[in-house]
């Protein structure tokens, strides 16, 4: 079980912002709608799965831990029983409701996350980071919602496993004064469970390290993204650690940072609601990822400002994945703000034709189909009708091992766009003889100072534009005469092909000679052509690797290339 499936960094705290506002003791028993209930209902299923994983053989040293899917004890695997069995355990609606089996299970589990906290408070992400102020800082959002429901709650039974929380929240409060990060978005992690410890137990400390580190300024571009572009993961954690420092230390113009990314995520839909993921610098670049993750900021945003559109967002995310939804359960508990109706919704635009200079992406959506045109990233193209993706269009030259194509820029020139490259293959002359090193050491003639001779030059331009139901691309590459060209279209999933040959050499690949082309997956169809195929070289020396997990498409042929595809 990885970290991001246990710590989502969704909190609404407890703060001095007017329109956060619940005193701890309170019930939340009461007037709970229809969709936190049928979230709670679903939550149980979670414990269940949750308790096959605790250790529950007092011989062993992780006794009460609970282990991840490699069988490794761990902190967030654990904590994740704990978190998922509060909710359980404090709600008459689960039935786990006061179930003493499940309080000792807990209790057992907090005692090991206890014991294996280091002295300076901070724990271990096993996979990568030890004693680590940011990962603590993962759980600690964790733990103190936790804290919170149990205070909400006010059931006295509790009391021992809210000392043990308590005292790891209290110690992980130490480290979060004091411990340093790695990544931009770790610090406003740290600066949101500071704000959460503060909320349950104030102390100057705690506010004055989230001050130091909110002082660096939040990292939002004008495109309206922070610096890691990681709208599939990364940018939903910075947002609701944001509206947690926010409510936490009384900063309500933290909120228009994440205003400015939760509008700019309008323009990253795809037609099967999927994030564009393509321009993230982190582990979700080019994956696939679904909104559920902004569901809390939407929900929270729209409420808070009346946003029809934000809401809009939240019924998009409730139609496609609510049950995903689960994983910020705790926080919807924490807060009855969030309870509220949400705006009647207006649905955000789905026809543009957008570039985002900051992002390196232009992106064109037009209803239910959608294409993303990428800067310095051989995957140039990306094509969506509906659910059938084209995930990633290649072109390679066979040009002195680089020719694999990537533009640094993308122009517009009145409705065409152009991506660009140029290339020089240089052959070398011989040192004049007062610098011929006297050992021969090649080293120590490099060909940075040699006479340069007989240069090749490669140049391609790929223009794209739209027409009638989809785009036209455009290619150009001349230069140097009979170098072997491949075009490559990389689609997702395992649909039907029509009008192309399954290619004798290599699973999954398919050559493609005839005028018209067609993928389908579902109801959905992507129609492509006309095809080119002059010779059955797919894989160029100095291209990348063959995809061989998806279905490939090759048109080839030879410089002087021109070839004009559509795809519709």
């Amino acid at each position: 079980m990885k970290r991001r499936k246990f710590v989502s960094l969704g909190t609404l705290s407890l703060g001095m912002i007017p329109f956060l506002g619940f005193s701890a003791t309170e019930s939340t028993a009461e007037n709970k709608p229809k969709w936190i209930i049928d979230l709670i209902k679903l939550n149980d299923s979670s414990i269940t799965d949750l308790l096959k994983y605790q250790i529950l053989d007092k011989a062993l040293p992780a006794y009460g831990g609970l282990t991840d899917g490699e069988d490794i004890p761990n902190p967030h695997s654990t904590n994740g029983l704990i978190s998922r069995g509060i909710i359980g355990y404090t709600n008459p609606e689960s039935a786990f409701y006061k179930s003493e089996d499940l309080k000792a299970k807990m209790i057992l589990a907090a005692k090991y996350l206890r014991k294996i906290q280091h002295a300076d408070g901070t724990i271990d992400l096993l996979a990568t980071n030890f004693h680590s102020t940011p990962d603590t800082g993962f759980i600690v959002e964790r733990v103190t919602a936790s804290c919170q429901l149990l205070k909400q709650a006010n059931i006295s039974e509790t009391d021992a496993l809210f000392a043990e929380l308590k005292s790891f929240l209290l110690a992980a409060g130490d480290a979060l004064s004091v411990g340093g990060i790695h990544t931009p978005n770790h610090r406003w992690v740290v600066t949101a469970a500071l704000a959460k410890i503060n909320n349950l137990w104030p102390n100057p400390k705690y506010v004055k390290r989230a001050e130091q580190w909110l002082a660096e300024h939040i990292d939002l571009d004008p495109d309206g993204q922070y610096t890691q572009k990681s709208t599939g993961g990364y940018s939903a954690i910075i947002n609701n650690a944001l509206i947690a420092t926010a409510a936490g230390l009384n900063k309500p113009e933290l909120l228009d940072y994440v205003r400015k990314n939760l509008q700019m995520n309008f323009f990253f839909v795809h037609p099967n609601n999927e994030v564009v993921t393509d321009a993230s610098n982190r582990q979700d670049k080019g994956g696939v990822r679904t909104f559920e993750i902004y569901y809390m900021a939407y929900r929270y945003m729209a409420i808070l400002d009346k946003n029809p559109q934000f809401a809009a967002m939240c019924r998009m995310i409730e139609k496609d994945n609510f049950k995903n939804v689960n994983g910020d359960l705790d926080h919807f508990l924490e807060d009855k703000f969030l309870w509220a109706e949400l705006p009647a919704e207006k649905r955000f635009t789905t026809q543009y034709a957008k570039y985002f200079d900051y992002s390196k992406l232009a992106r064109i959506r037009r209803d239910n189909w959608d294409a993303t045109l990428l800067i310095n990233n051989p995957n140039f193209l990306t094509f969506y009708k509906n659910n059938a993706v084209l995930r990633g269009m290649r072109i390679n030259a066979s040009f002195f091992g680089k020719g694999q194509f990537q533009s640094p820029e993308i122009k517009k020139e009145g409705d065409v766009w152009i991506l660009s490259s140029k290339l020089e293959g240089v052959y070398y002359q011989p040192f004049s003889a007062d610098k011929i090193a006297p050992d021969g050491d090649w080293e120590k003639m490099p060909r940075s100072t040699r006479p340069e001779s007989e240069i090749q030059q490669l140049e391609t331009i790929i223009k794209i534009k739209e027409v009638s139901g989809g785009i036209e691309v455009d290619f150009d590459m001349k230069g140097t005469d009979r170098v072997p060209v491949s075009l490559e279209l990389i689609f997702r999933g395992d649909g039907k092909f029509t009008g192309v040959q399954q290619s004798e050499k290599e699973p999954n690949s398919y050559l493609f000679s005839q005028k018209e082309g067609s993928y389908t997956i579902g109801k959905d169809t992507i129609q492509f052509g006309p095809g080119k195929l002059e010779h059955k070289g797919l894989h160029l020396r100095g291209g990348l690797p063959a995809d061989t997990g998806s279905p490939s498409v090759y048109l080839t042929g030879f410089t002087p290339f021109k070839h004009t595809i559509t795809l519709k």
